[in-house]
């Protein structure tokens, strides 16, 4: 899921959102069926967790964009999400019981969510907030943990953006990815104490001049971060791999894992199979080996997939 599991156990589907259906798809792992697991999601779902109770499923609404006047978009770059209508919902595993945890106009724009079990808090990245924010399970005590530009320009800097997260409840760490400019090679990866005053915390660079680093998933058993990069080939567009640097020290060689993706964005990280789920634009969710020895696509859905999480 978008949030390591701590289990060895094996994904048996991986969750899909498919903004272009207002779908969340369930694949089966094994054969590549899928069936919808919650429809009606006509608010930009983007970033997805499940609990490691197996009791529900979470996820992050963009919210509705601005459409460009007086012609069709072209791209997601014409879409304007700089309203505060972002969301935060949760459902059964069996897709029953969906709940606004959130409501709409919460924060600005959500995309990558984790869990922080033992805390029992959600953090997620704000995009057009500039901002990581986080609040319990039930949607209470919100709060901004990392608050990257406060004044309307300074949203609308694309270097000030969060869009990545994953939290490490062990060593008491947030990380989370600002990815820049489109095809940019600015993208950074941060780090900062979970605990503390927000604002007075230490936030350490990790990697920096990456090509456009989007979704996280931490191996904290391992000392391992994974992310996917839809930034420029041929750093770009790839599912990497690098060491967990000690405190205060920068992030060291990177290893890519696997490339030639259509603009890379949901991660899932099956400990359990040794296998990351990656996602992409051209709707395909792709199974690649952890040791380097095969990938392969288990399924592709008409249009673009976001956030994904394995169960």
């Amino acid at each position: 899921m978008r949030g390591v599991r701590e289990e060895t156990m094996a994904f048996e589907y991986v969750l899909a959102l498919h903004p272009m259906s207002n779908e969340m798809l369930k694949v089966q792992i094994s054969d590549g069926s899928s069936t919808v697991l919650v429809s009606d999601l006509d608010s930009g779902p983007d970033g997805i967790c499940v609990d490691p109770t197996r009791t529900y499923v979470y996820w992050t609404n963009m919210g509705k964009p601005r459409l460009p006047d007086r012609r069709p978009p072209t791209s997601d770059a014409d879409l304007d999400f700089y309203r505060q209508n972002g969301s935060l919902e949760r459902a059964g595993l069996d897709g029953s019981g969906r709940t606004e945890i959130l409501p709409e106009g919460s924060f600005v724009t959500g995309k990558q969510l984790a869990g922080a079990w033992g805390r029992e808090r959600l953090y997620w990245s704000d995009r057009e907030g500039a901002a990581v924010r986080s609040a319990r399970v039930d949607g209470t005590d919100m709060r901004d943990e990392v608050v990257v530009a406060t004044t309307a320009v300074g949203r609308r800097d694309l270097l000030n953006q969060c869009v990545g997260v994953a939290v490490d409840e062990v060593n008491g760490y947030l990380y989370w990815t600002q990815k820049g400019p489109p095809k940019g090679g600015m993208g950074r990866i941060f780090r900062t104490p979970l605990d503390g005053v927000p604002g007075s915390r230490v936030i350490e660079v990790l990697w920096s001049n990456l090509p456009e680093p989007i979704d996280l998933e931490i191996d904290v058993v391992d000392g391992l971060l994974y992310w996917t990069d839809r930034g420029a080939p041929p750093l770009g567009n790839t599912l990497n791999r690098a060491e967990i640097p000690a405190a205060g020290k920068p992030g060291g060689d990177i290893t890519v894992v696997s490339q030639g993706y259509r603009e890379a964005i949901g991660l899932a990280v099956d400990k359990g199979a040794g296998v990351a789920y990656v996602g992409d634009l051209s709707g395909a969710i792709r199974a690649v080996k952890l040791d380097g020895t095969g990938e392969h696509v288990i399924f592709t859905a008409p249009g673009f997939l976001t956030g994904i999480a394995g169960v």
